[in-house]
């Protein structure tokens, strides 16, 4: 087995409910307090909470920088409405955003063998390296599921603490993939790991091959969250992401984030959603109510 201080690490934050406990608290938060955060003024708050993605087989140099000047084009367009987060794609395609945006927000890029993780450390690296260097301020990693559920705990950060070494001052997101990991001691256990080896933030999913985000899964996230903050007085921001389109579940999602982490952490410095198709569902519903 591994080096103790990672299991000594875990035993200094103890999850403290079960699969079926976290299901009832987040029920219980929804029926109580989504119809308070359902409004106006939330739904433009989220949308500047958007990572706006394209992470297709089929993206191309022409779609992606078409893909940039829609998000362009929103800059400034509703003095009411901030513009999306951050732009996220392939490594392959940073150049690209980098020479078309114009837009004040971040290049987000995922890297580090996507989704599935299961590469060379040397070849994670030199993605996460070329991604930065071509102007990438956020790198999307996903955890070695496999590592974590072997238990081989120190191989597991160690891979997240080098490739943080090269990311220096970018912002490091680190999917969990919590549809394989799928229980909440799992995916709570790989949450403290992943913060204590630099994560700057917990992300839920790839959106490739398991089930994406669940309410669930962002409340044990947010639990690990807090009790690594009350730790440390580090906060580590969340994303949720995999299959978040409709305003409904963008609220819901909002809802339980502020109930556990409280609205310091509602803002997109803390707090964001990585979406294809969100945005232009926020912008309908913000319209609707206008009239």
């Amino acid at each position: 087995m591994e080096d103790n201080k990672y299991r000594q690490a875990l035993k200094k934050h103890p999850l403290e409910f079960s699969d079926e406990e976290a299901k009832k608290r987040v029920e219980q938060i929804i029926s109580t307090e989504f119809d308070e955060n359902n409004n106006q003024d939330v739904y433009k708050k989220l949308y500047s909470c958007i990572d706006q993605t394209s992470l297709n087989t089929t993206d191309t140099k022409e779609s992606i920088w078409k893909f940039t000047e829609i998000v362009n084009s929103f800059e400034g367009s509703d003095p009411e409405i901030g513009n999306v987060a951050a732009i996220c794609v392939y490594p392959n395609f940073v150049q690209i955003v980098k020479e078309s945006l114009t837009a004040d927000l971040n290049i987000a890029s995922v890297a580090g063998g996507f989704p599935s993780s299961q590469t060379f450390i040397e070849v994670k690296v030199a993605e996460v390296s070329l991604a930065i260097a071509d102007g990438a301020d956020e790198i999307d990693i996903v955890i070695n599921a496999g590592l974590f559920l072997d238990e081989y705990y120190e191989e597991f950060c160690e891979e997240i603490m080098e490739i943080k070494e090269v990311c220096r001052d970018k912002t490091l997101k680190v999917i969990l993939e919590t549809g394989a990991l799928i229980t909440a001691k799992n995916i709570h256990n790989a949450s403290i790991l992943s913060m204590y080896s630099g994560a700057d933030f917990l992300k839920t999913s790839t959106g490739k091959g398991y089930q994406g985000a669940t309410p669930e899964a962002v409340f044990t996230m947010c639990h690990a969250i807090k009790s690594y903050y009350e730790a440390t007085s580090n906060k580590i921001g969340i994303k949720v992401s995999g299959g978040v389109s409709t305003t409904e579940e963008a609220v819901k999602y909002y809802t339980i984030v502020k109930d556990i982490l409280g609205d310091e952490w509602c803002n997109n410095d803390l707090f964001r959603i990585g979406t294809s198709r969100l945005a232009e569902n926020l912008l309908n519903e913000i319209e609707k109510l206008r009239k």
